[in-house]
């Protein structure tokens, strides 16, 4: 099995734990797109100070907060979600689990009282690779690939979420759950 054909949209992303790049350490990332010319994903576990209203003031009023989706365009607005068709032009990236979909109609469901702040998670800016770039980041060991599973985006604590997915992954995965996040040599 080649590391290209272990990559797909709808999996999670889960840097290894000594990554030292500051946007990415801990990082547990949800794969949108992933093809030839590139990827697409969102971190799941790095929330912001702001909230969805903070941003954008035609916004109806919403209690949601803002997570960093990561370095690439910063002064987007992206949305992940749980309610499926609803929705309409959302992709379905996994059980339970679309990106995107008509922001007018976003907002009259939201106006509507049809979606809760529990059913979606906004991220301004996304994690993007150049065509090669994850394959060449994943031969190298920065990431390891997990199931997605809903409740990891619409339930778990984003603080607790790297160790998590990685206990969830079993074996090895389970003892690297456990490193600290910052050691020190005393």
């Amino acid at each position: 099995m080649t590391t290209n054909s272990m990559i797909k949209s709808g999996q999670l992303l889960v840097a290894e734990p000594f990554m030292l790049d500051p946007y990415f350490r801990r990082a547990v990332i949800l794969l949108c797109e992933h093809h030839e010319e590139g990827s697409v994903g969102f971190i799941l576990n790095k929330k912001t100070d702001m909230k969805v209203n903070d941003l954008i003031n035609t916004f109806p009023a919403f209690e949601s907060e803002v997570f960093y989706g990561g370095p690439v365009q910063t002064d987007t607005l992206h949305y992940v979600h749980n309610v499926g068709d609803l929705l309409e032009e959302s992709i379905q990236l996994t059980d339970g689990v679309w990106w995107g979909g008509d922001f007018d109609k976003l907002k009259f469901l939201i106006t509507s009282g049809l979606i809760e702040p529990d059913n979606i998670r906004f991220f301004v800016g996304y994690a993007g690779w150049s065509g090669g770039q994850l394959e060449e980041e994943m031969e190298i060991g920065s990431w390891v690939t997990a199931h997605m599973h809903a409740n990891y985006l619409f339930k778990s604590k984003p603080s607790n979420l790297w160790s998590q997915v990685m206990y969830n992954k079993g074996n090895r995965f389970e003892i690297i759950a456990d490193i600290p996040e910052y050691v020190s040599w005393n």
